[in-house]
């Protein structure tokens, strides 16, 4: 993924977390360190949304983003690093990658959380937590991918996941998806392997940086502590490179409570960009 095109998405509206308007800044500014002329930003909608009766908050305007993701997505054959916003940006992403090589992507979900709750299980409400079964196919119209572009729970792998709802838990037994937990990023052979057993050549990286320990990374819009190191984020990004073709990459969730505080993270960011790009 050398040179890739940027997809810069600001959306809040996926997020209940209290820092959700943050991730505006946070995208804005991650924005400001990509190379402007393969750097393409979406214009999300200032207004909060309906949730028209579906169980998703926000779900108007989640829909708007996505129309206007996809749009700006459609334009590029190359392999694209999309930057939120909440963690509802990989749907539109994931979509274009699959469409670009049917079949053959496994989806590494690097994230505290599984984000595998339906609309029905959801306590919040939020599409953040629902992301990943709308990427299988399962979800709300017009969110939910369609057969030719969902990926099937056979080609995902949960990378440092540490917060799992019962519900989630019971999806992610019935359909054996691999987990493989913090504890085992002294090295990243099982996560290499457990990909490689999906079968797929081309992988997907969603990261969220709440998989990273808040004492890493201060701007999360979601906390929860025993999270990676950089290095072992970046160490696993790179294994995985040397043996699957990247298909596309996401990197959400940044929230920082100022432009200064945004400045102390941004390091660590750059450098997972760059464990993705060079």
């Amino acid at each position: 993924m050398v040179s890739p095109n940027y997809v810069v998405v600001p959306q809040w509206q996926g997020s209940v977390s209290p820092r959700a308007m943050r991730l505006v800044d946070g995208a804005e500014a991650i924005k400001g360190d990509l190379p402007y002329s393969v750097t393409y930003p979406v214009d999300v909608p200032a207004e909060a949304g309906d949730s028209l009766d579906t169980g998703v908050h926000r779900y108007s305007s989640l829909l708007t983003v996505r129309d206007r993701q996809l749009a700006v997505l459609r334009t590029s054959s190359e392999p694209v690093l999309t930057i939120g916003g909440d963690c509802g940006v990989s749907c539109g992403a994931v979509e274009h990658a699959s469409r670009l090589h049917p079949g053959d992507i496994a989806l590494v979900w690097f994230d505290a959380h599984p984000d595998l709750h339906s609309s029905e299980s959801s306590q919040s409400g939020g599409f953040g937590g629902m992301v990943l079964r709308a990427i299988l196919g399962e979800g709300v119209d017009g969110l939910a991918l369609d057969a030719d572009a969902r990926i099937t729970p056979d080609r995902v792998v949960l990378a440092g996941v540490r917060d799992v709802d019962p519900a989630e838990d019971v999806f992610i037994t019935e359909h054996a998806i691999p987990l493989i937990p913090v504890e085992s990023f002294g090295s990243p052979d099982a996560l290499v392997a457990a990909v490689k057993r999906t079968g797929a050549a081309h992988i997907y990286l969603h990261i969220d940086l709440d998989v990273l320990d808040p004492a890493t990374i201060v701007g999360l819009s979601n906390i929860y502590p025993f999270g990676l190191a950089v290095e072992a984020l970046t160490g696993a990004i790179m294994a995985l490179r040397a043996e699957f073709a990247l298909a596309g990459a996401t990197i959400a969730g940044f929230a920082p409570s100022s432009a200064e505080a945004a400045n102390d993270d941004l390091p660590s960011i750059l450098r997972i960009i760059s464990a993705l790009t060079r």
